[in-house]
């Protein structure tokens, strides 16, 4: 087998697995828009709003696994298992820390969550059950997440996505029964999709229990739990860090995204919180490719193959601005699809989605390519502090002061400000491509 047949049955084996993970999760979100839309305007923008609770939560799950991927991959690539494992219960212990930290808040004091996005009563007071019966899922996912991040980065990346998908699939069909009470069940609306959420994370942390006793595998053990390696420990701090400091500051930039647009009234949200799920839904391919390729080139990268993951890194650069392109187009393709799943939206919310659609097209192509360089080929290598310089000085010095002012001093319509709150991917291009022409991610960290 040459080069490009053992480059490209890599990329095959990784991406197509977490794409599909990705689109799998994705749906969940689609799925709570679509029947909850039905039901009402109201409970589509309230539980929109209370899953940003849920989206900051998941940047915590991103870095800590983004920072596990950064020495499990070469480790993996260097064959050493049981650094893996110990890798695996260092994240564990943060991953729990925090997900008790948002189980807290989202059960005990929900409704000072929700008034983070909105001023709106009515939507405050529908947000808060959700949450209350969402945040025990948290308490699931925060050892799932992890244990799945790491049977990806050590050869069971199809088994993860099975998990993962399982899960899924089960929480759309225990939404349409709960939010609409099929089969002689309650019709609990916006909470019954919560407890859609919270039963699926339980079956899905049942699935990793199950996994986790099988032998020959890496996996979670009691004496990595309660005896650390310093090194490592260091090591994964060190890498960790910048990529929670730059999802922070990404993500409550994105945050204050639906803060502005939760400001300027239900028709906005409703139509901003259904553009989001498409544009999810349609980026899975490049989210899998950027997943992908920090796994492939930090496996390059801990057996000492430096150059060939040099290489790898160009043609997974030129593989994303084309899967980004491709996902804007497959987005227009799908308008009508799109509009014909949204006919309890009003008048004003579907004029507003018709244009934010096209916005988002474009969107996908810088979103592409960053995922791909920065959390990808950057991390592979333990270049995690410039996308946390990146993303402080785009969101919070450019797009953010951008979007408050043109919002609330100038006023704009709201789809010029929608325009300018998504220009934040193409404003780091130029940064992130000189930053990669130095090739500083090429680095062994396992030495």
């Amino acid at each position: 087998m040459n080069q490009n047949e053992s480059f490209y049955k890599k990329l095959f084996v990784l991406v197509l697995p977490l794409a599909f993970q990705n689109l799998m999760t994705a749906l969940v979100s689609a799925s709570d828009a679509l029947m909850l839309g039905l039901l009402s305007q109201s409970s589509l923008s309230a539980v929109s709003l209370a899953t940003q609770v849920q989206f900051v939560l998941n940047l915590f799950y991103l870095a800590v696994t983004i920072g596990a991927t950064v020495l499990a991959a070469q480790y993996w690539g260097k064959g050493d298992a049981e650094s893996v494992e110990k890798i695996l219960a260092i994240t564990l212990r943060v991953s729990i820390m925090i997900s008790a930290v948002f189980f807290l808040l989202a059960v005990f004091v929900p409704g000072a969550l929700m008034r983070i996005f909105t001023g709106e009563r009515e939507l405050v007071h529908l947000g808060i059950p959700y949450l209350r019966v969402a945040g025990w899922s948290y308490l699931f996912t925060g050892v799932s997440q992890v244990y799945l991040c790491i049977m990806k980065n050590s050869g069971r990346a199809l088994r993860s996505t099975v998990y993962g998908s399982v899960a899924v699939v089960l929480n759309i069909i225990l939404n349409a029964i709960l939010i609409f009470g099929l089969f002689g069940f309650p019709k609990l609306g916006s909470v019954g999709a919560a407890a859609a959420t919270l039963i699926s994370r339980a079956v899905e942390f049942a699935l990793v229990i199950a996994e986790n006793r099988k032998k020959n595998v890496v996996r979670i053990r009691r004496k990595w739990l309660s005896r650390t390696d310093k090194g490592l420990k260091k090591d994964y701090y060190h890498y960790m860090l910048p990529v929670l400091a730059n999802e922070i500051l990404w993500g409550c930039g994105f945050t204050m995204f639906s803060v502005i647009m939760g400001h300027l009234g239900s028709d906005a949200v409703a139509s901003n919180s259904i553009a989001t799920v498409v544009k999810n839904i349609i980026s899975c391919m490049c989210m899998g490719i950027g997943s992908g390729s920090g796994i492939l080139v930090g496996n390059e990268l801990g057996s000492g193959n430096l150059k060939m993951a040099r290489e790898y890194g160009g043609r997974l650069c030129r593989i994303a601005i084309a899967a980004g392109m491709i996902s804007g187009v497959v987005l227009l393709l799908c308008k009508p699809v799109i509009f014909s799943f949204a006919g309890s939206l009003s008048v004003n919310a579907l004029e507003y989605l018709d244009v934010m659609l096209y916005i988002c097209a474009y969107y996908l192509i810088g979103k592409s390519i960053n995922s791909t360089v920065i959390a990808g080929i950057f991390c592979a290598g333990g270049d995690t502090k410039f996308g946390m310089l990146c993303d402080a000085v785009t969101m919070w010095v450019i797009i953010i002061p951008i979007g408050m002012v043109s919002a609330f001093v100038l006023k704009l319509p709201i789809l010029w400000v929608y325009f300018l709150l998504n220009l934040d991917e193409f404003v780091k291009l130029p940064a992130v491509y000189r930053h990669y022409r130095k090739y500083n991610w090429v680095k062994d960290l396992t030495a």
